[in-house]
């Protein structure tokens, strides 16, 4: 959608018009992420520079693979989306406070709710690989117990 047939940015979308082409936060309509092809979706936004999208409601797998990507994905009313869009209109700053859960425009903020696990990961940058990392001392134990007790499972 930003660029025509020839590869040529198309000067009136909204994306390739400053200051929106350097936001980090996408303001969305309802079910986003519907229809996209599982972790590239995510890997599109991030690539664009956006960490954040704000939406009503989202296709399932693509809001899971947002927060395995880094991807902060807030639900709100449909009405709080017209009302920041509006704001976003006046090309004034929205920022996040993760840490707090809440978005803050103007003089006004919107809370949010985020899973503290899922905000934990986001805070501390942990992916699945990270996540299981943290376990290896778990894992060597592990295989270890088990390559004592039924050593035909290995070859070594």
């Amino acid at each position: 959608m930003r660029y025509d047939d020839q590869g040529k940015e198309i000067n009136d979308f909204v994306l390739n018009k400053d200051p929106f082409n350097k936001s980090k936060i996408l303001i969305a309509g309802k079910n986003f992420g519907c229809g996209s092809s599982r972790e590239h979706a995510p890997w599109a936004l991030l690539d664009f520079g956006i960490t954040c999208v704000i939406s009503s409601s989202y296709a399932d797998i693509f809001f899971s693979n947002c927060f395995k990507n880094g991807i902060l994905p807030i639900i709100l009313e449909e009405e709080k989306i017209k009302e920041l869009s509006e704001y976003a209109n006046r090309q004034e700053e929205i920022s996040i406070d993760l840490q707090e859960e809440k978005i803050v425009y103007g003089n006004n903020e919107l809370k949010f709710e985020v899973d503290p696990f899922k905000k934990k990961c986001l805070l501390e940058g942990l992916d699945d690989i990270a996540l299981s990392l943290k376990k290896s001392e778990k894992i060597e134990k592990f295989e270890t117990n088990l390559k004592n007790e039924k050593p035909w499972v290995f070859n070594d």
